[in-house]
């Protein structure tokens, strides 16, 4: 999304709210796995974090893919700085042609941005594209089934949703986040129903999703305690899809 391009460095600093290291990723690597040998396409790659990770983890190739000119302005100058073998390109996914044939597809907050599911499926056709047979796809993602009655939970983990009710197809939903600083910014989502999301990616000729539910490393436990945590466990603000390619 265009709007990336003027938050990219507050977007980065994002990574310093607890949910995102101690959920947000130690879920996410947890479901990706054991990266070995693997050749990965990561889609929203924003700065590469991820990206430059499974490189580190022994993947034989990893490719970064992000709307943004200014995140992956971001992600090659830390390739620059620390030479990987990842490599970034500027795309739009729901135009993105096949640039390889890899054993991974995934993304980090990318498909929260369809605002209707033939975008939707734009970007899900693209990384059937770009995968082998059976090649797996996984995506962190706003959990856009969230009830909105439980929107408020949020705030003390750093960010805020806010949406006009009822939601309904296409409804945009505005994220927002609150760095440890106090500097706040913003970027808007679209609801989409889970009904919605698991037709379209078996109409892409996925498999039937998995939902993942979001977990807490031991770390995120022991430094901020059980009950910090409870809402977050409780109501889910994100979620893990999975699927595969049939």
């Amino acid at each position: 999304m265009a709007e990336y391009d003027t938050i990219a460095n507050l977007f980065q600093a994002s990574r310093e709210l607890p949910f995102r290291w101690h959920s947000e990723a130690y879920t996410y690597l947890k479901e990706i796995g054991d990266v070995t040998d693997l050749r990965i396409l990561d889609l929203a790659c924003g700065e590469g974090i991820y990206s430059r990770y499974f490189k580190q983890q022994g993947a034989a190739q990893v490719v970064g893919v992000d709307i943004s000119p200014e995140m992956i302005a971001l992600a090659r100058a830390a390739e620059i700085q620390n030479p990987l073998g990842v490599e970034y390109l500027v795309a739009d996914v729901t135009g993105l042609e096949k640039i390889g044939e890899f054993d991974l597809v995934v993304s980090s907050y990318l498909v929260n941005h369809a605002p209707d599911q033939s975008t939707l499926l734009k970007m899900l056709q693209a990384i059937a594209k770009n995968l082998k047979p059976q090649g797996r796809t996984i995506h962190v993602t706003n959990n856009l089934g969230q009830a909105p009655e439980t929107f408020d939970i949020c705030t003390p983990y750093g960010f805020t949703k806010t949406a006009q009710l009822p939601l309904t197809e296409g409804t945009p939903l505005e994220v927002g986040f609150i760095l440890p600083d106090g500097t706040e910014f913003k970027v808007i989502d679209f609801y989409l129903s889970p009904t919605t999301y698991e037709q379209t990616f078996i109409q892409a000729g996925f498999t039937p999703i998995q939902w993942i539910a979001p977990e807490v490393s031991s770390e995120g436990i022991k430094e901020l305690g059980k009950d910090y945590w409870q809402a977050w466990l409780t109501y889910k603000p994100i979620i893990i899809i999975k699927s595969k390619l049939i």
